[in-house]
C-alpha cells in the first residue's frame, strides 16, 4: 500500500519544499505546521514514517516525537535541524529518533536515509509477525489456528481493510480464517481467490470503493488448496513488498494445510488398520461378553432369593459393567463397518431439537441454558440418513453439554448458504475448552479425557459428516469453550415429496 509520511515543521516554505519532495517520490503526505494538529493526525490513521522539525513552539521536535511514540509506538522519526551537531543527534537517537537530517535538504541524503528508516522498521516489524506465525506453525498441530494466526499477521503487516483465507474443499471456497472488518462482498474476496488460484501467482483486482483486492494462492504438491486474499482501504494501492509479504504468508498458510492432509492420510491408514483389528476383537467378544452378563443376571437373582443384599449388588455391579464393555463393543463394531446410507427425507431443525432433548435429559449439571437459532430460510427438509445423523449430533451435542459447568451455556445454530446449497451446523458451548494437544488427537481412536468414555465419539461423528459429503470442524480455546461447526450440502427436497421424519 502507498506509505503515509507525516511531515511537521513551523517554516511554511520548508514544508512546502519537503512535501513537494516526498510526493515525488511516492509517498502519501500529511504536512502541518501545527505539532497538535500532528497528534491529531496520528489519532486518525497510521504512518509510517514522521519527519519533525527540531526547534518548534510551543512544542519542540523531540517533545513531538515521544508524544506521537506514545500513540505508535514504533513509528520511525527522522528529526530535521538547520544546527546539525554530533550532540544533537546523539540526543535524538537516545531518545528515539531513528536518525537526524540537516538542512537544507540534499537530495540522496533524504531519499537515503528514508530508504533505511522503513526498511528498518519494515524488518522489524515483518520479521515479528513472521516469527509469530512460525511459532504457532510449530508449536500448534491444529490448522485452524495457524490460519488465524496468518490472516491476524496479515492485516497488521499490510495495514489491510480485511483479510480471509479460503480454503478449497469438495470443489467449494470456504472462508476458515479472517481478520480485519467483515467484507462487504463475500462474492468479490471468492472471485478474486479463484482468480489467483488459477493464475497460480498473488494478484490484484478492482475492490469495492475504489480499494484493491489482492489474492495469493495456497500451493501445495497437488496444487492451490486456497487462497490468501486481503482488500486494501480506499484510494490505496499494493506496493511490491505487499505482495511479497502476501505470498510469504500464504506459503505459510500452504504448509499448514499440507501438514494437516499428510496428517490425515497417515491417520486415515492408521485407523483403518486399527478399526479392522478393533471389529475383529469386538467380534470375540461378543457371544463371551453375552454369556458373562446372563451368568451376572442370574447369579443377583439368585443371591436377591436367598436375601444376599450385599452380593446381590455386587452381582448388579458386575452386570451394569458387561453392558458397558457390551456398548462399547457396539461402537467399535459400527465404526469398523461404515454403513452404507439409506437417504430420505428429513427435517434437521426438529431432528436438532430430538438431540439436545435427549442429550438434555441425561445431564444432571444445574442452570444451563440452551439456546436454539435456526436459519428459517433453511430448507424444511433434506435427503439425509436420520439414524446416522441423530448419532452424530447427539454425541456432538452430548459432549458440549458435558463439559459446562453450572451457569454455562450451549448454543446450536444454524446458517443456510443457497448459492453453496450448503447447511452450516454450530454448536458452541462455554465449558473449559481444549488444550493444543488435546484438540490434535480428538478425532483419534479411542482417545477420550472421560473416565467412562469410548473415545470413539467424535470419529464416529465426523464419519457421519463425512459419509454426508460434508465437513466437520473443531475450534477450542481454554477456559473459553469450544465451537464445533459442521457443513452439509443439502439437497433440499419439494414440500410435496414427503413428511418430516
Amino acid at each position: 500500500m502507498t506509505r503515509r509520511v507525516l511531515v511537521v515543521d513551523d517554516d511554511a516554505a520548508i514544508l512546502e519544499v519537503l512535501e513537494m519532495r516526498l510526493i515525488a517520490m511516492g509517498f502519501d503526505v500529511t504536512a502541518t505546521r501545527d505539532p497538535q494538529a500532528a497528534v491529531s493526525a496520528l489519532d486518525g490513521e497510521r504512518f509510517e514514517l514522521a519527519l519533525l522539525d527540531l526547534r518548534m513552539e510551543p512544542m519542540d521536535g523531540i517533545r513531538l516525537m515521544e508524544t506521537l511514540h506514545a500513540r505508535q509506538p514504533r513509528l520511525p522519526v527522522l528529526i530535521m535541524t538547520a544546527h546539525g551537531t554530533i550532540e544533537t543527534a546523539v540526543d535524538a537517537v537516545q531518545r528515539g529518533a531513528f536518525d537526524y537530517l540537516t538542512k537544507p535538504f540534499v537530495r540522496d541524503e533524504l531519499r537515503a536515509k528514508i530508504g533505511r528508516a522503513l526498511a528498518t522498521r519494515r524488518w522489524a516489524r515483518d520479521r515479528e509477525r513472521l516469527l509469530a506465525v512460525g511459532q504457532t506453525l510449530a508449536s500448534s498441530g491444529v490448522m485452524e489456528r495457524v490460519l488465524d494466526a496468518v490472516a491476524q499477521a496479515t492485516v497488521e503487516t499490510t495495514e489491510a481493510e480485511r483479510c480471509v483465507v479460503f480454503q478449497l474443499q469438495h470443489g467449494r471456497l470456504l472462508p476458515m480464517a479472517s481478520s480485519g472488518s467483515p467484507p462487504p462482498s463475500w462474492s468479490a474476496l471468492e472471485s478474486a481467490a479463484r482468480a489467483a488460484m488459477d493464475k497460480g501467482v498473488p494478484t490484484t483486482f478492482p475492490g469495492s470503493e475504489t480499494g484493491a483486492i489482492v489474492a495469493a494462492p495456497l500451493l501445495v504438491h497437488r496444487g492451490p488448496a486456497g487462497a490468501l486474499v486481503i482488500e486494501t482501504p480506499s484510494r490505496v494501492e499494493p506496493t511490491d513488498d505487499d505482495l511479497e509479504l502476501l505470498a510469504l504468508f500464504s506459503s505459510q498458510a500452504a504448509v499448514a494445510i499440507r501438514n494437516t492432509h499428510e496428517l490425515e492420510r497417515l491417520r486415515s491408514g492408521a485407523l483403518a488398520a486399527l478399526g479392522r483389528m478393533a471389529t475383529q476383537v469386538a467380534h470375540e467378544l461378543k457371544n463371551p461378553l453375552a454369556g458373562l452378563r446372563l451368568y451376572a443376571r442370574h447369579l443377583e437373582q439368585r443371591l436377591i432369593k436367598n436375601g444376599d443384599g450385599e452380593g446381590a449388588g455386587l452381582a448388579q455391579k458386575v452386570s451394569s459393567t458387561v453392558d458397558h464393555l457390551a456398548a462399547v463393543v457396539s461402537e467399535i463394531t459400527a465404526f469398523g463397518r461404515p454403513p452404507e446410507l439409506h437417504r430420505a427425507p428429513v427435517a434437521l431443525h426438529a431432528l436438532l431439537d430430538e438431540c439436545v432433548s435427549f442429550a438434555q435429559a441425561r445431564i444432571t449439571t444445574a442452570d444451563i441454558e440452551i439456546f436454539r437459532i435456526y436459519d428459517p430460510t433453511a430448507p424444511a427438509q433434506a435427503m439425509l440418513d436420520a439414524r446416522e445423523m441423530r448419532k452424530a449430533f447427539l454425541n456432538l451435542v452430548l459432549n458440549g453439554l458435558e463439559s459446562l459447568a453450572p451457569g454455562g451455556r450451549l448454543t446450536v445454530t444454524t446458517a443456510w448458504a443457497p448459492d453453496a446449497k450448503t447447511l452450516t451446523v454450530t454448536i458452541e458451548d462455554t465449558g473449559g475448552g481444549m488444550a493444543d494437544e488435546t484438540l490434535a488427537r480428538i478425532f483419534d481412536l479411542f482417545f477420550t479425557t472421560k473416565p467412562q468414555g469410548t473415545g470413539l465419539g467424535m470419529a464416529i461423528a465426523r464419519s457421519v459428516i463425512d459419509l454426508h459429503g460434508g465437513e466437520l470442524t473443531v475450534h477450542s480455546v481454554v477456559g473459553q469453550g469450544t465451537r464445533i461447526v459442521a457443513r452439509l450440502p443439502l439437497e433440499p427436497v419439494p414440500a410435496r415429496e414427503g413428511a418430516a421424519s
